[in-house]
């Protein structure tokens, strides 16, 4: 991984076109070929970024660029969409290389990992029609738990949680946001499942067209005959 702190703008141009005036920011330049822009608040979120595959190349800026104080160009062109992030740096402060390995991956804890699995075998509790198409689908972010087909042939993404809260809202987003600019599975639709969903998570899911799913662990599991319930 390369890590550059540098001052830079940068514009981005595709199905969405997005700026970033002049400031200092962290770019990362990860080993699978993504690129990620971030600042020094909003947490782990980048504030923009280009995910695999993708190239990138090193240019010189033209004499208008150059008397503006820019002193590189970073142009990372997205292999399959032909989107362009172009990173106009003006000073590198820090610039170093890491090489962190083969990673295992997130842990998840138990029950939620078992949620997973058995959501995996049961696919049709997310709706009729549905076929899963694999567990732990990776993003430049990582992997979102579940990616599935629903009756019409659409991709679905599913993140689960043991209790949702918003900060499982956020990230499911984050996976969205990716997925959908990958044209062999735009548009992705996102569903958030949990054991239990709290009203601010269930709000905000709602307010993003992510749909919300309650997943009953006991009756999953064969441990809980619903029928024969007076409750």
């Amino acid at each position: 991984m390369r890590l550059v702190i540098a001052r830079c703008s940068v514009d981005y141009a595709g199905r969405l076109s997005a700026h970033l005036p002049l400031a200092t920011r962290l770019l990362l330049l990860k080993a699978d070929g993504s690129v990620l822009v971030h600042s020094d608040s909003l947490s782990y979120k980048p504030l923009n970024w280009m995910s695999p595959p993708c190239t990138i190349s090193s240019i010189a800026p033209d004499p208008e660029q150059a008397d503006a104080g820019v002193t590189e160009i970073w142009k990372v062109t997205q292999a399959k969409t032909a989107d362009l992030l172009v990173i106009s740096i003006h000073e590198i402060l820090h610039d170093s290389d890491h090489e962190l390995g083969i990673d295992p991956g997130l842990q998840k804890d138990g029950v939620e990992a078992h949620l997973q699995k058995l959501l995996a075998e049961q696919i049709e509790l997310v709706g009729d029609g549905y076929r899963l198409v694999r567990r732990e689908y990776m993003t430049a972010i990582g992997p979102v738990d579940i990616l599935a087909r629903d009756a019409a042939g659409g991709a679905v993404a599913i993140e689960i949680k043991r209790r949702g809260d918003i900060d499982g809202v956020e990230q499911l987003t984050r996976y969205l946001e990716l997925m959908n600019r990958d044209p062999h599975l735009f548009p992705v639709a996102g569903v958030f499942a949990a054991q239990e969903i709290k009203p601010q998570a269930r709000t905000l899911a709602q307010d993003r067209g992510i749909r919300c799913l309650l997943l009953d662990y006991d009756a999953m599991r064969g441990l809980d005959d619903s029928d024969s319930r007076l409750f």
